[in-house]
């Protein structure tokens, strides 16, 4: 029992996960602002503005950093596992989500010339521009430095 007690005291998971939800959060205010209604999906959806991941990785390994020093194995670790995640986010995702986007687009014509197809959609919004992976990292690497502000 005293393990998983342990897990709620690691300042560094905590400050990671309050990074990822903070990001989630700012995605559900972008869409309030830029559609002017509230739609909950967005705390739970992944691509959009800022990256959620990115946040989680930048804080994760500034965290570790903060915590173990910048010349640690661990942070070196860290830092990896974030370009690795980062690179991921704005490539792979965001390709297969173009890739999507087309399938979509392709079926929609199908579906309109009488063919039977599948109705169901592929999911478009899987990755991120560079600039929103950017944005995440900002946003992770700013909520540990204001955490560990006293270390």
């Amino acid at each position: 029992m005293q393990e998983v007690t342990d897990i709620f005291h690691n300042q560094i998971l905590l400050v990671a996960i309050l990074a990822c939800f903070t990001a989630q959060g700012f995605k559900l205010i972008i869409e309030l602002i830029r559609n002017r209604k509230v739609n909950f999906r967005y705390l739970v959806t992944t691509g959009g503005m800022p990256s959620a991941h990115s946040a989680l990785v930048g804080a994760l390994a500034t965290s570790i950093g903060k915590t173990m020093g910048w010349s640690s194995p661990e942070f070196a670790i860290a830092c990896l596992f974030a370009v690795i995640v980062m690179y991921d986010a704005a490539g792979v995702r965001q390709a297969a989500g173009k890739q999507a986007k087309l399938l979509n687009q392709i079926v929609d014509e199908i579906f309109q010339e009488g063919h039977n197809v599948n109705e169901e959609r592929l999911k478009e919004l899987l990755g991120h521009t560079p600039f929103q992976v950017l944005v995440g990292l900002i946003l992770g690497i700013s909520i540990s430095i204001l955490s560990f502000r006293g270390m």
